[in-house]
């Protein structure tokens, strides 16, 4: 909302924020959208467009032929955050069972569909617990099923991280005295929460960021250079991605950028700064582990 208008209030700013959902994305609206959207009458409708109208009239006019409200030409909202990503997130979300039709306000959904996810289902059990621990910084005792063996370990966990597929519960390992990822769907039962001594700050990879720059594969054309800059909205060639020093690791292996033998067209980006963001991740780690020792 820009600062020069007057506040609709805080029954009224979700329903001005509603009308120009509709008015932006679907270009029309009736009374009877916000009637069954908030379960108002049609005269409290009509004072709602009212008032709309008083405030943010350039955006909004009535077509007789259509006989409903329609988006002007030179529409400019100003009671909606207007974000392609948030809408695509949430017809993503709507596709595979996250949120409800009522989540998404179409009038009349558009043909959508995705790739199916492969569903990894956290225990609300287990999420409860490890935020309990987080919490409390305290560690817990989980039984935890590894790519070399499923045993008790005590963790004590300060983070939740998503790696693009995974959620993992970012702890101090109590038996490794070491910060670790540890994948929530790998915890098969826990125990008793306990007292641990751990320092958070310590995490370096965690608490370090380092900025990633990627660019097109060097072997593609020009014009295949220029249609990947497009896609990863790069300027000047370069797309810079801040992130954690922790999380880079999972970027890189997910997007395959340590791996040189790909073809440019199937591989299309690379990381510039690859050497120094690995060995950054080297090093937070060395130091981190130090520190723990010491501690």
């Amino acid at each position: 909302m820009t600062d020069n208008l007057p506040s609709p209030g805080r029954n009224l700013a979700p329903r001005f924020e509603f009308i120009e959902w509709r008015l932006f994305w679907e270009g029309h609206l009736n009374r009877s959208d916000l009637e069954e959207r908030f379960g108002i009458s049609t005269p409290q409708a009509s004072v709602d467009l009212r008032n709309y109208r008083e405030v943010a009239g350039d955006n909004i006019e009535y077509n007789a032929t259509e006989k409903r409200f329609v988006a002007t030409s030179g529409m400019k909202p100003r009671f909606l955050r207007v974000s392609a990503n948030r809408l695509l997130l949430q017809l993503r979300a709507l596709v595979n069972g996250v949120v409800k039709r009522d989540d998404v306000p179409f009038s009349q959904l558009p043909s959508v569909d995705v790739v199916p996810e492969i569903v990894r289902d956290v225990r609300a059990a287990v999420l409860q617990k490890i935020l309990t621990a987080i919490r409390l910084r305290k560690a817990v005792s989980i039984y935890y099923r590894s790519l070399t063996s499923t045993r008790w370990r005590d963790i004590a966990p300060h983070a939740l991280a998503f790696d693009g597929h995974r959620w993992h519960a970012r702890a101090y390992c109590c038996e490794r005295n070491e910060f670790r990822d540890f994948v929530l769907t790998r915890i098969e039962r826990l125990g008793e929460l306990k007292l641990a001594q751990f320092n958070p700050e310590n995490d370096l990879a965690w608490q370090n960021k380092i900025e990633l720059l990627l660019c097109p594969h060097p072997g593609l054309s020009k014009a295949q250079s220029e249609a990947v800059q497009c896609d990863y909205d790069m300027r000047d060639g370069i797309r810079r991605i801040e992130m954690r020093l922790s999380l880079a690791y999972y970027f890189i292996k997910r997007l395959n950028l340590d791996i040189d033998i790909l073809e440019p067209a199937r591989a299309q980006i690379c990381l510039e700064n690859l050497s120094e963001v690995e060995a950054a991740i080297v090093t937070a780690r060395e130091k981190s582990k130090k520190l723990c020792a010491e501690a």
